[in-house]
């Protein structure tokens, strides 16, 4: 399983530190997933079968009632103990749509992981921070959420 360690130490807690983060960028209807585990001083991708999950018609209650039950399964199967999601715009030229402002507020609803939500500046600042490479498991649409994960695990806690 490839690594993507830091070559400079992360801002991680000492000791036996170990926690997964599912990294998830929302575009239209999809929430794309990408999960890193973190042990000690180390992060890796997970590159897991099940990459993205997609809310077919926001306007049913039975598929969002779908869609909710994916992401809750999802977390609990794959042991998810935290999920950060990358922040759009809520007005501008790169404001999300109203199907992704619903996919976000089902997510937040798990009751069993926490929900963080990280700007992009957050997330480039991360990532500038501490250089790495990005894993060859980690599929190119992905790239985005996988980088929400590592800035989630990395950044500064109060």
């Amino acid at each position: 399983m490839p690594n993507c360690s830091s070559a400079h130490s992360l801002v991680m807690p000492k000791g036996n530190f170990y926690v997964r983060v599912c990294g998830i960028e929302i575009r239209g209807s999809e929430a794309i997933l990408a999960v890193v585990e973190a042990k000690a001083q180390s992060i890796t991708h997970l590159p897991l079968e099940t990459k993205k999950i997609t809310l077919e018609d926001d306007d049913d209650s039975n598929h969002i009632k779908s869609f909710f039950s994916l992401i809750k399964d999802f977390v609990r199967v794959n042991h998810i103990d935290q999920i950060a999601i990358k922040k759009r715009g809520k007005k501008g030229e790169y404001a999300g749509g109203p199907t992704s402002f619903k996919i976000e507020g089902i997510i937040q609803l798990l009751d069993n992981c926490d929900v963080s939500l990280l700007s992009p500046q957050t997330i480039s600042t991360a990532n500038k921070k501490h250089d790495f490479d990005l894993p060859n498991s980690l599929n190119k649409y992905q790239r985005e959420a996988f980088l929400t994960a590592r800035a989630e695990i990395t950044r500064p806690r109060k």
